[in-house]
């Protein structure tokens, strides 16, 4: 895996968003479900523009004789002016629509709070001055930022997803981060977005005091089987950065518990040095190809049987004796130097190395100005890949 020295980037230049934005000459996409939504806007968009045209047209037709005749006298200004107020708010409008965040219900009615999964990241596609983590006030975590981008360049789809929750379970000591980064489809990221969390919440209040990791290695085992028994997903999978925040009921003191499954990262700033949470599960681990030799597969060209660059994932059940979902686990207890963690895609790490990424946003002050700046870098060193990158100020 290559990675690019650091450009860093003033996220505060118009011109550089400019350049990324003309360079991507496509409106970025995000997850299915936000497109689905998008695209009922969009129809609603024209059903209102069709009324409106509707209505101008009847405007049209009431007024045609009086803008004739006001061409010649002092009347056509006050049409003109009002026609530019009418259509000033139409735009207003519609651009307000095009702002709106989508959510999708959670399967657990008991859960406290949607998870963020599909809602609409404005920075990374309009660079809107509104942000999720401002409109909600996060209670497990000081604040959170999310940009997510299809790179339309060199993708034609997006199968990322990610899901925050804030007071996860109902405690608002608790919160859980995710980025799933789906390949083959949107079949296993779309399962596994919806239902891990969910998994995970039953392991927890089935033994609060239990062993978190060993909740965390179930769900996960849990979500592979799901998946395979209940939609059959045989050729799509997703990989997986979870990350739990909570204060432990034994000791009180405050952990965080990471798992992953494949090549997607979690990164924790301590005393501004980088330390990575997770491993990468790449055809090009020695001990993996051991893994999967002895089960009886092979590795060529770094990938699993030829096909798969990751050897650990959710879903891809026709491979699933090599591909396996058991995660990768590690817990911290927090202290004061503890102060960010980075969660992403490889979209991220292919171009940028982990204490690159830290120093970048050092000097924010705000987490969605951190994520948006880690995105435009992605973009800037050439990332050829869906990216999502969650930053969390601890």
């Amino acid at each position: 895996m290559s990675q690019n020295n650091t450009d860093m980037i003033d996220s505060s230049s118009s011109d550089l968003k400019d350049e990324i934005i003309n360079n991507n000459n496509d409106t970025v996409n995000t997850t299915k479900a936000t497109e689905i939504t998008a695209d009922k806007s969009l129809e609603v968009e024209k059903g209102k523009t069709g009324d409106n045209n509707n209505n101008n047209s009847s405007n049209n037709d009431i007024t045609e004789d009086k803008k004739e005749d006001s061409s010649k006298n002092i009347e056509n200004k006050e049409n003109v002016n009002k026609k530019d107020e009418e259509s000033n708010k139409e735009d207003t409008e519609s651009n307000n629509s095009n702002n709106e965040t989508p959510s999708t219900p959670l399967s657990n009615p008991q859960q406290p709070e949607q998870p963020k999964s599909q809602q609409k990241q404005s920075k990374s596609q309009q660079y809107s001055p509104e942000s999720p983590a401002k409109d909600s006030k996060t209670l497990s975590v000081r604040d959170v930022g999310v940009s997510f981008e299809k790179n339309p360049r060199y993708r034609r789809t997006m199968e990322d997803e990610h899901v925050i929750i804030d007071c996860f379970g109902g405690d608002p000591t608790q919160g859980y981060f995710a980025i799933y980064d789906g390949h083959g489809g949107r079949g296993a990221v779309e399962f596994t977005a919806k239902t891990l969390h969910n998994n995970l919440l039953e392991e927890l209040n089935k033994d609060q005091n239990g062993d978190v990791l060993e909740h965390f290695k179930n769900s996960y085992l849990l979500t592979d089987k799901q998946m395979n028994e209940k939609e059959s997903i045989q050729f799509s999978g997703t990989t997986s950065i979870t990350a739990l925040i909570r204060k432990s009921p034994v000791d009180g003191e405050r952990y965080l518990y990471i798992a992953n499954a494949g090549d997607a990262r979690a990164v924790v700033c301590h005393n501004k040095v980088a330390e990575r949470l997770s491993y990468d599960h790449k055809g090009s681990d020695q001990e993996e190809t051991k893994r999967i030799v002895e089960a009886g597969g092979f590795v060529v060209n770094n990938r699993v049987n030829g096909i798969l660059a990751v050897t650990r994932s959710l879903g891809d059940h026709s491979m699933k004796e090599y591909v396996i979902g058991d995660p990768y686990k590690r817990a911290i207890k927090f202290d004061e130097g503890h102060t960010h963690l980075i969660l992403a895609c490889d979209g991220l790490w292919d171009v940028t190395s982990d204490q690159d990424a830290v120093d970048l946003i050092l000097n924010e002050t705000e987490a969605q100005k951190m994520s948006d700046k880690l995105l435009l870098h992605a973009l800037k060193s050439g990332s050829t890949d869906n990216i999502s990158i969650i930053v969390i100020i601890l």
